[in-house]
């Protein structure tokens, strides 16, 4: 594997663990505002970060890489609002598909084949992602401001059950 491309790699294992540890604090922050629903969103989406990271090392060990594991930087956990973790993950999820892209970009411009096939479903899945964190918003935008409709919302929330990453490697 090229030595470019296998450094990436190995960076994106990192930021996933580190994006399943910002949700984890989002989550947290939400479940402590008493927004449990919410709270639960979050906790999946912790959960699907961390299957994305082990993806990217079966992978990795898959291609004879070893993988080293690196300290997960502490996210900012401080909120000014109950919108602001929606807006920051948003943020967050556009972060994760540059990543993706550069990562693809380097595989394409050596003509990695499989390393393109893999990150297939990872160019597929930040766009399902950015719609979903944007949806999101915009649910919140139009009920948060009534303790009724956000309250169906948060109910909403609480209904969504982890589903694995149907990648195979």
């Amino acid at each position: 594997m090229n030595d470019t491309v296998k450094k990436l790699l190995i960076e994106q294992v990192n930021k996933e663990f580190y994006s399943a540890y910002l949700y984890l604090g989002m989550a947290n922050y939400y479940i402590d505002n008493d927004l449990d629903g919410f709270g639960n969103w979050y906790n999946i989406q912790a959960q699907e970060e961390r299957d994305h990271a082990l993806l990217f090392i079966k992978y990795l060990q898959n291609n004879s890489v070893p993988v080293p594991l690196e300290a997960i930087e502490r996210p900012d956990q401080s909120y000014a609002s109950p919108i602001e973790p929606l807006q920051k993950g948003l943020e967050h999820e556009r972060y994760v598909t540059s990543l993706i892209h550069n990562i693809y970009d380097a595989a394409y411009s050596i003509k990695d084949f499989r390393t393109m096939q893999f990150l297939d479903w990872f160019v597929k899945e930040q766009g399902e992602e950015e719609t979903n964190a944007d949806s999101l918003i915009k649910k919140y935008r139009l009920y948060g401001d009534d303790p009724k409709s956000l309250y169906l919302l948060n109910q909403e929330l609480a209904g969504r059950v982890y589903t694995a990453p149907s990648l195979t490697l």
